[in-house]
């Protein structure tokens, strides 16, 4: 087994990448046609069915929400 330096990953040197942008003329790279279904994190052509992500989902990442409540502690409540 030989010892790889693990290098850090680098997006500039992927080459090119296909995403749907918001607010542009989005050609398919599949049929050249411009008819989305637009999802949450994905854009769908509608007459081919590829599938390019959103460059929005790239900047937002993955982010969620919590809640917490905060309850009264009744001591005595277990007492009955």
């Amino acid at each position: 087994m030989t010892n790889v330096a693990l290098t850090q990953f680098d997006p500039a040197k992927r080459g090119y990448h296909a995403v749907y942008r918001e607010n542009e003329i989005n050609h398919c790279p599949g049929c050249g046609r411009t008819h989305w279904l637009v999802g949450r994190t994905l854009a769908e052509c509608g007459f081919c069915a590829t599938a390019l992500p959103l460059m929005e989902s790239y900047r937002q990442g993955a982010m969620f929400s919590t809640m917490q409540r905060s309850r009264p502690v009744f001591v005595h409540a277990n007492a009955a």
